[in-house]
């Protein structure tokens, strides 16, 4: 431009000095404190590279790309994704040569870029004009330090530090769009693994990991550093593993986030639990109980005492459950005090424990304490040791209803289990009321779903008798946006539910195996988990695969429950 003659080399130096510091672009800089007339600018750029200036109006911005990408970014870098096509993400843009803008909305969105020329005054009229006030500068939505999104109601966070160097703002975008894109989406769990040359980005979405994004690979240190700044961990430690917490501000409410950071040989891998605050369910009616089993854990929650046991692998549904229970439970007549490690909701009128195994605070010593406080409803997060058992079964024989979770892979099993662990076979036998098995499976999506008749043989090896579904319809996904192509959007719970008898009680007693219990059990009544799942792909809310995929086969001889009538959604 100096060469060309649009600017003079004092004009140049000034908007240098204010690019270095608001860190917008040259032509912004040139434009926005009077240097040079804008039209003059766009002239130069226009023929230097031969593009075309696009006339950027309101109407051209589409809502669903505006919303990729932080307010405090776009205003920055004086730009505006205003259209989505496929994996292209039209960009109007004031420097078409400012590339470290296009690589920071590249990895933030996952998205290609094309960039197009467009005025600042025209970007910056179309940002005052959706967000008002909020587009002129440091009070924007998704500014820092006043409103960083997951830090702002983070308990567990330490006082502000002084604001990152204009070299980290990538990352902390990068962060902050990482987080609250996980949120609009729905995931679960975020994780972040470094390799030799690489970092990949993984969302788990209704229990399957998906791959986001891949930032570049001289990202992984700061990456790191920024979540454990925000979860107020040691940024120094990078040998020993670290555990932390934050909350982020969300638009259905707050979200905590749980940080888990491990050492690996390329460096440290970080995975965030995501606890969604509206995922909370009021009461078991929203969990997806068939009726039986619905009257089962009525029946078992109604009596003064006893043990009432879910089982399943971590992530299988069993903390929602028990919340769901402990709802319907809170009562001002009754009281409520749990031990969890760590406490993932809060729940007004129970007193809620967190448990520090490193300073003595375990399960088992909670639930001494627990004792001596005139309890009525006592909840401990898992049964890891013999001592906590122990407690817990001993709670439930002296007049106390006793709410736990142990990791087996079916009701039946939960019993040889404590078993193992030392406690006497009558002890189990007098004190548990009721085992519940649980597992999730993804919904087929209601925007592309479509039914799909079984394939002949589908269940011939893993369930039998085949001729008993046979003829079952169900759907299948056909992928759409809405579930980004998967076929599945949401998840569904299924339930294993025994309830002691005094047959099956006396079976414990005598010693029978296992397979015996579960085979007793299902004479009974009880619906296995394969069974369970077969029933939501006969009412329409999953498909064939994901019930084969969750579920393990019934061994053989066992019986399948009767057809229902086809029920959609």
């Amino acid at each position: 431009m100096v060469r060309a003659g649009v600017v003079t080399g004092e004009e140049r130096d000034r908007a240098a000095a204010t690019q270095r510091r608001t860190g917008v672009n040259l032509v912004a800089a040139l434009v926005q404190d009077g240097v040079v007339d804008e039209g003059r600018v766009m002239t130069f750029v226009v023929e230097r590279f031969g593009l075309e200036e696009m006339n950027l109006r309101p109407s051209d911005v589409d809502e669903a790309a505006l919303g990729l990408l932080p307010l405090s970014l776009l205003q920055k870098r004086h730009m505006l994704p205003f259209a989505c096509t496929g994996s292209v993400l039209d960009v109007a843009m004031s420097d078409p040569t400012d590339l470290t803008a296009i690589d920071e909305v590249r990895f933030m969105t996952g998205h290609d870029v094309r960039p197009v020329l467009a005025r600042p005054s025209a970007i910056r009229h179309i940002l005052d004009d959706r967000f008002g006030s909020q587009g002129h500068g440091a009070e924007s939505r998704n500014e820092r330090p006043k409103e960083d999104s997951a830090r702002a109601a983070g308990t567990a966070v330490r006082p502000p530090a002084p604001a990152e160097p204009a070299g980290d703002a990538p990352v902390v975008a990068l962060v902050d769009s990482l987080m609250k894109d996980a949120v609009a989406r729905g995931a679960s769990d975020i994780h972040i693994e470094p390799y030799e040359e690489s970092v990949r980005i993984r969302f788990r979405l209704d229990g399957i990991l998906q791959e986001t994004m891949t930032p570049p690979h001289e990202m992984k240190q700061a990456l790191t550093s920024r979540i454990k700044v925000l979860a107020g961990l040691d940024i120094a430690e990078h040998r020993l593993p670290q555990d932390g917490r934050l909350k982020l501000a969300a638009a259905g409410g707050e979200v905590d986030v749980r940080v888990s950071v491990l050492p690996t040989r390329f460096g440290e891998k970080v995975v965030l639990r995501l606890l969604h605050r509206s995922d909370l369910v009021a009461s078991l009616d929203r969990l997806g109980l068939e009726a039986r089993d619905r009257q089962h854990f009525t029946e078992a929650m109604g009596k003064p005492s006893g043990m009432i046991l879910l089982t399943g692998p971590t992530g299988s549904g069993k903390s929602t459950t028990l919340y769901g229970m402990l709802s319907e439970l809170n009562q001002p007549g009754v009281n409520i005090s749990t031990a969890e490690d760590p406490v993932e909701y809060h729940l007004a009128g129970i007193n809620q424990v967190q448990t520090h195994a490193e300073i003595g605070l375990t399960f088992a010593a909670c639930l001494r304490a627990f004792l001596r406080q005139d309890p009525d409803i006592l909840m401990v997060g898992e049964i890891r040791d013999a001592e906590t058992a122990r407690i817990a079964i001993n709670a439930a024989l002296t007049g106390h209803l006793v709410l736990t979770t142990l990791h087996t892979n079916d009701a039946p099993s939960s019993v040889y289990r404590l078993i193992d662990m030392g406690v006497e076979p009558y002890l189990i036998a007098s004190a548990i009321t009721m085992v519940a098995a649980q597992r999730l499976l993804r919904r087929v999506c209601e925007e592309c779903k479509a039914r799909a008749a079984l394939r002949p043989g589908t269940f011939t090896a893993p369930l039998r008798p085949v001729e008993e579904v046979r003829d079952v319809e169900g759907y299948h996904g056909a992928g759409c946006p809405e579930c980004q192509q998967s076929g599945y959007r949401g998840r569904v719970a299924i339930y294993e539910v025994m309830t002691l008898t005094d047959d099956l009680r006396r079976m414990i007693l005598r010693g029978g195996s296992a397979g015996e219990l579960k085979a007793a059990a299902m004479e009974k009544g009880m619906r296995t988990l394969r069974q369970a799942a077969v029933g939501k792909v006969r009412q329409g809310l999953t498909t064939v695969e994901e019930a084969l995929r969750v579920t393990e086969p019934d061994p053989a001889g066992a019986r399948t429950p009767a057809p229902q009538p086809f029920m959609a959604g």
